[in-house]
């Protein structure tokens, strides 16, 4: 069995050894005696959890500065699906390689993933050693046949033993102005049938609420609760456009909500009620959304993001505070995907970041976390840790720069592929 023992680290507020044993934190003391396979010297540094991007759609690295400064519905119509329908599968690879990479400079071991060309993501996944959810964007105007498609593609990947150990598929279905009442309730059949997770975009815009009124009679989040959609299983991203009665049935139902701070301000979106959604007793979770809405993944700056968002927009310095942000980047998100992980102790999944508490940005410390979330910047992490693996150490990862050689190379094709 693979063991890593650092050494005098501080971990949970106290100068200790960490040994990690297979995929767990097998034993954290003051001092440990082991003959363990790697040694890990934690002279000034922290290990913390790290973070869990609850939606995103990794390979739209490759569309990053595409298409900027755009309302939502003009930028999906008139730039992203254009460019993402020329997309090969090659493509996804790089870009979600890109992705990942990211993710792990910047301290993410999980991701929950929409986007087509699934095999192509999983591989990518497998390859780079961190967890995902992977679901395919089901979608109406695409027709019945890649529907179908998607449906048998479910079925194949959740026998037994289909996925690598490290994936997971979710029912995908894309939002409420792209799919139907039919096709959606489909979709929280299967994904309840099959025991998966269900993830979505939901009351995004203010104009989605206003058409799912005109078309249904009801508000999205009443028109999900009459599909049967509202359970524990549910993620669903953005839930700004919501009212006391719609945060009453997402807390009852104990649905995850999503929230995307850089992503809902660039695109204009709205404010995330925070406040209120908490107050109404809701699972929040934290996601960077895509890298051509963002424009990265670097869920640190998302995590400041909300934070500073919510205190300016309600004028109260006192909402998510530093320690509820942290559990909205790891433990909420860990949760609904069962992944047993998002602390630091034993029994728990060996996740874990080792940060440079010398560094002058984290000088003094008088609050870890609280300098973790608004003094810190990525470049202070040295090593990240998945399921006991090393994927970074002294800031390297391997293959990075034939990563980012292959993507470079993928978004210049891509982009002439528009040209007449």
């Amino acid at each position: 069995m693979k063991s890593i023992l650092i050494k005098q680290v501080l971990c949970n507020g106290t100068l200790s050894d960490v040994l990690i044993e297979g995929e767990v934190f097998s034993m954290i003391d003051t001092h440990i005696e082991t003959d363990a396979e790697l040694i890990v010297d934690g002279k000034g540094m922290a290990v913390l959890p790290p973070f869990y991007n609850g939606h995103t759609h990794a390979a739209m690295t490759l569309l990053r500065g595409y298409a900027d400064d755009l309302p939502l519905f003009t930028w999906l119509s008139k730039y992203i699906w254009p460019l993402e329908a020329k997309m090969t599968a090659d493509d996804i690879y790089w870009g979600t390689k890109l992705a990942v990479l990211e993710m792990i400079k910047s301290g993410t071991v999980f991701f929950n993933d929409m986007y087509w060309h699934d095999d192509a993501t999983i591989r990518a996944v497998e390859e780079m050693g961190v967890k995902a959810a992977i679901g395919m964007p089901l979608i109406e105007s695409t027709g019945k046949k890649n529907i179908d498609y998607c449906f048998e593609r479910l079925d194949s990947l959740t026998r037994q033993g289909a996925l690598p150990r490290n994936v997971q598929v979710t029912v995908a279905p894309h939002a409420i102005y792209t799919v139907g009442e039919t096709l959606f309730k489909k979709c929280v059949d299967y994904a309840e049938r099959k025991g998966l997770v269900l993830h979505t975009h939901l009351s995004e815009t203010q104009q989605e609420v206003d058409d799912c009124i005109k078309k249904y009679g009801m508000r999205p989040v009443e028109w999900l609760d009459s599909l049967g959609a509202l359970q524990p299983n549910l993620v669903a991203a953005h839930v700004i456009h919501v009212n006391d009665k719609e945060m009453d049935l997402l807390a009852e139902n104990k649905v995850t909500l999503v929230h995307n701070p850089v992503s809902n301000m660039k695109l204009g979106s709205g404010v995330f009620p925070s406040a209120a959604l908490l107050d109404a007793g809701c699972r929040i979770a934290l996601g960077t959304d895509g890298c051509s809405s963002n424009n990265n993944l670097d869920m640190r700056e998302e995590m400041k993001t909300a934070a500073l968002l919510a205190k300016c927009h309600y004028r109260r310095p006192e909402l998510l505070p530093a320690e509820t942000l942290y559990r909205m980047c790891n433990l909420n998100c860990s949760d609904v995907f069962h992944l047993q992980s998002g602390t630091i102790e034993v029994g728990k999944k060996a996740d874990a970041l080792l940060i440079d508490v010398t560094d002058e940005r984290m000088v003094p410390c008088h609050n870890l976390i609280s300098n973790w979330l608004y003094s810190a910047e990525s470049s202070i992490i040295d090593t990240v840790i998945c399921n006991g693996d090393i994927l970074m150490q002294h800031r390297h990862v391997h293959d990075e720069e034939e990563i980012l050689d292959h993507a470079a190379q993928c978004a210049y094709n891509l982009k002439n592929k528009l040209k007449p």
